[in-house]
């Protein structure tokens, strides 16, 4: 006895699937000219959408906690930033000091360019218009 198996039409279609096609068929293959239509469609739509496109982002601060911070502390892993944020009550102090810090804010690398990029330009607004920042501050305490 022998006994053979008939393929069903969900088996030939698998098997269809790993034969490839001649190039004629691709031709006529109605799914791969809708393929190729949706790409001439793409290609042809302008890379950049227009700004008055762009969705508005409306901001909420009711919830918004404000602190105060004059110490920062960064660090970093492969896949995000991250900013520590502290008072430190006496900064002029000369001997050691425990700041305790306040706020995390964890961000990723592209955020903080853009965040970088934002900081930059407002500061040398700041300094445009008041005066160069000098951060060290032993150079900005008076001597008396």
């Amino acid at each position: 006895m022998s006994m053979t198996k008939t393929k069903t039409s969900n088996e030939k279609k698998s098997d269809d699937k790993n034969v490839p096609a001649a190039k004629n068929e691709k031709r006529s293959n109605p799914r791969h000219r809708e393929a190729i239509d949706r790409k001439e469609k793409t290609a042809e739509q302008p890379a950049e959408t227009p700004a008055a496109a762009r969705p508005t982002v409306t901001m909420n601060d009711s919830n918004l906690l404000a602190s105060y911070a004059n110490l920062c502390r960064v660090s970093s892993t492969p896949e995000e930033l991250i900013l520590d944020l502290g008072l430190n009550p006496n900064p002029y102090s000369q001997t050691d000091t425990t700041v305790q810090l306040s706020q995390r804010v964890i961000m990723n690398h592209f955020t903080a360019k853009r965040l970088l990029a934002a900081l930059s330009v407002t500061l040398q607004r700041h300094e445009q218009a008041f005066g160069v920042l000098e951060v060290d501050v032993n150079k900005r305490v008076k001597t008396q």
